[in-house]
């Protein structure tokens, strides 16, 4: 299992994908956006999943991350 952090332009987009992962069986929870990564609303969506998920993330995420060596890492910015 891989760990990933999603950051989002709004609170409520973060709810969102958090409850989206929580329907389709992922262990997701909301929690502070950690000092090292920015966000719009500080609010951030922590994962555990073999896939990233992306479909599932409302389409106002900002980034996703994947813990890789104890650091978070980019994966994927959105375009939006």
């Amino acid at each position: 299992m891989k760990e990933y952090l999603a950051t989002f332009h709004t609170h409520l987009s973060a709810l969102l994908s958090c409850t989206a992962l929580k329907k389709a069986g992922v262990s997701a929870r909301m929690t502070p956006v950690p000092r090292t990564l920015s966000s719009s609303c500080g609010t951030c969506v922590r994962y555990t999943a073999e896939q990233d998920h992306f479909p599932l993330l409302d389409q106002d995420y900002e980034c996703v991350y994947i813990l890789s060596q104890q650091e978070w890492a980019l994966l994927h910015a959105n375009d939006i």
